[in-house]
């Protein structure tokens, strides 16, 4: 069956077409509209081949995946953490297609940049199988949380008659959900090397658009080649980078100009017009004189002097008019000139330019090389150094370097240094490190949000080859010395945790070498602290859909309605019940939650998400006394949320009167 393409150009459906594009690009293909797409989207029956784009066995199960709702939730590991109570910087351990879908509500279109390092497919790596059933279920499994069995990861060999298509399925729904959790200005950087390059460009055309492509950056991650392949030394990785919507992203950029940038006012091809510059608005760099009006055409360039113009001290003394082919017009010169910018000639003929001062951005290059014109870029080399700088040994294999990540976090956020930065394969934790850097040098305020599966070192060593197997032992030996569990995150989580230590030492002993510093009245509302969520089961019961008509079927029904909402040992965990609650009403992760001393019968919390200056009001308590009832006032928007067995019919009518109630 052929694909149908439909012409969406006339004016009274642009609009829209613009909208259903931005909100769906998987839909677009070669600019337009993708009726099978469409159709497989809303549940219709598609045929899937037809059509330009990349094809696996399996993709309509893989995007069925990313839309399945969270059946997990996050639970707060209390004391694992830095300074717990006030820092906004998240680490979560668990599967991340899992953690994607708990965050979805709560930090849906509110993350600025995404970076991640996923597995590369070399054959000899592992990836994540996904359980379409059990998503829970199977990341415990994995975790050696539910028997002992240690399926932790699967193993991907080349040999494998699904070696693409275990990885495109792997990769597919945690990118779509990614997409979801950008801002509209957003980016994502994808690290790769040649394996999956390819093919990962096909996949983010399918999950952004391909109109949201930006670049690949090239990165010479080696001081020197790697002779292991047959044809080449292999010196570099790439980077694939794509935006939410290219229409709203600015450029990228980690410098500014600090000499000014000129740009002449004589554009040769437009149409001849007069533009008028008043006294003493124009800079000349020549000896002072009077210059008569005459004609200054040269060559293609046609200027015409219409009126003398006396220079004096390098400005022209009265008004005078210029006739020629301008770039600007009348309204854009007196704009620059308000705004005091530089409008300055050099010579005879008079050649306008027009100087925009320091501060202008420089967009970047795509090449992140050890020369001074790429960035000076860190190798990895360099990333193994720095890893054995805070733990004394090597303990993790192909860390990333930290200018690397600092340099495309800077990129995309020199223009809102309090955005949200997220890595969902966050591995030795190098982007939290970055963050903490880049927020110390420019005084920023930037978030970040790690995720990473918690890999059991011990089951990893079995499986390691020989010359991983070192990096490894040294891992387990020193998580051993510090009593943590032998898996990944322990790692990650001590590298923040002195990341953060070696910056504030850094920070202080630059303050008292000097008299005045701006850095150490920074330390004050500098985060370098870091709170800690684990995947676990949800809290609320799950009521199963019933089947059948018999007597059975219905006694079954009506045992389940009887079940408790919250599962058992719920009041154990109030503060996992909490964050559940948090992440079902779409409030983030560093909310502020604060008890209500107003209230002095119940136990009420207040959580309020200042980004989005929502507020929510809750109480666990068995009972809400008549006195809680009366005092509670809530605001327009505000909700009150308590356990439906803890009020009456008539509190319930009371409540009711108060504004929105919901009860569990």
């Amino acid at each position: 069956m052929a694909i149908e393409k439909l012409n969406l150009r006339a004016d009274s459906q642009d609009e829209r077409f613009v909208q259903l594009k931005q909100l769906y690009p998987e839909l677009f293909s070669d600019g337009n509209l993708n009726v099978e797409a469409l159709k497989e989207a809303c549940g219709f029956e598609t045929e899937e081949d037809g059509y330009y784009g990349l094809y696996w066995p399996g993709k309509n199960e893989a995007k069925r995946l990313a839309r399945k709702e969270a059946t997990g939730t996050l639970e707060p590991v209390e004391g694992d953490g830095v300074n717990e109570d006030t820092t906004h910087n998240i680490y979560i351990e668990g599967d991340n297609l899992e953690v994607l879908r708990t965050l979805k509500k709560s930090y849906q279109n509110r993350v600025k940049m995404i970076y991640i390092d996923p597995p590369y497919n070399t054959g000899n790596d592992f990836i994540y199988p996904d359980n379409y059933q059990e998503p829970v279920e199977d990341y415990l499994r994995f975790t050696g949380q539910m028997d002992d069995k240690g399926n932790m990861l699967v193993a991907n060999p080349k040999s494998s008659g699904k070696f693409h298509r275990r990885w495109l399925n792997m990769m597919y729904p945690r990118l779509q959900l990614a997409r979801e959790l950008l801002t509209d200005d957003g980016v994502i950087f994808i690290s790769i090397d040649d394996n999956e390059q390819a093919n990962l460009k096909l996949l983010c055309d399918d999950v952004f658009g391909e109109g949201n492509f930006v670049t690949v950056f090239f990165w010479e991650k080696k001081q020197k080649p790697s002779f292991l392949h047959k044809n080449i030394g292999k010196i570099g990785d790439y980077i694939i980078c794509y935006t939410k919507n290219n229409e709203l992203s600015e450029a990228f950029s980690v410098d500014t100009t600090t000499e000014g940038k000129k740009y002449p006012l004589n554009n040769s091809g437009n149409g001849l017009k007069i533009l008028t510059f008043p006294a003493k608005t124009m800079k000349f760099t020549m000896p002072d004189c009077v210059v008569k009006a005459q004609d200054m055409s040269e060559g293609n360039i046609k200027t015409k002097l219409l009126n003398d113009v006396t220079i004096l001290n390098g400005y022209n003394v009265n008004e005078f008019k210029l006739e020629g082919e301008w770039r600007y017009s009348q309204e854009t010169v007196n704009e620059i000139i308000s705004n005091k910018e530089t409008l300055v000639i050099s010579k005879i003929p008079f050649r306008p330019n027009h100087i925009k001062e320091g501060g202008e951005i420089k967009k970047m290059s795509n090449l992140f090389t050890q020369t001074k014109d790429h960035y000076q870029m860190e190798t990895n080399e360099i990333a193994s150094e720095q890893i054995i700088n805070l733990f004394g040994k090597k303990v993790f294999d192909t860390p990333k370097p930290i200018k690397l990540i600092k340099t495309l976090i800077k990129a995309v956020t020199y223009n809102s240094n309090d955005s949200v930065i997220m890595d969902f394969y966050s591995g030795s934790s190098t982007t939290a490190n970055a963050v903490y850097e880049l927020n110390m040098e420019d005084l920023g305020h930037r978030k970040c949000i790690s995720v990473q599966l918690p890999e059991n070192l011990d089951k990893m060593l079995e499986k390691a080859s020989s010359e991983n197997k070192e990096t490894i032992k040294n891992a387990i030996d020193y998580l051993t010395k510090i009593n943590k569990p032998h898996n990944i995150c322990e790692i990650g989580k001590e590298r923040i945790r002195r990341a953060g230590q070696q910056i504030l030492n850094q920070v202080q002993n630059d303050g008292s070498k000097k008299e005045s510093s701006t850095d150490n009245s920074h330390l004050s509302t500098l985060d370098l602290g870091f709170k800690v969520y684990r995947l676990a089961k949800s809290n609320f019961t799950v009521f199963e859909n019933i089947r059948g008509t018999d007597k059975s079927a219905l006694d079954t029904l009506f045992a389940a309605a009887e079940k408790e909402p919250l599962t058992e040992g719920w009041k154990e965990r109030k503060s996992s019940v909490i964050t559940e609650l948090c992440l079902r009403h779409g409030f983030v992760l560093d909310s502020a939650i604060t008890k209500c001393p107003e209230y002095t019968k119940n136990e009420v919390l207040k959580v309020e998400d200042q980004n989005q200056e929502k507020t929510m009001f809750v109480c666990l308590d068995e009972k809400i006394k008549g006195e809680t009832t009366k005092t509670l006032h809530l605001e327009d928007g505000e909700k009150f949320i308590c356990l439906d067995s803890a009020i009456d019919d008539q509190l319930k009518v009371q409540l009711a009167d108060k504004g929105r109630i919901e009860t569990i």
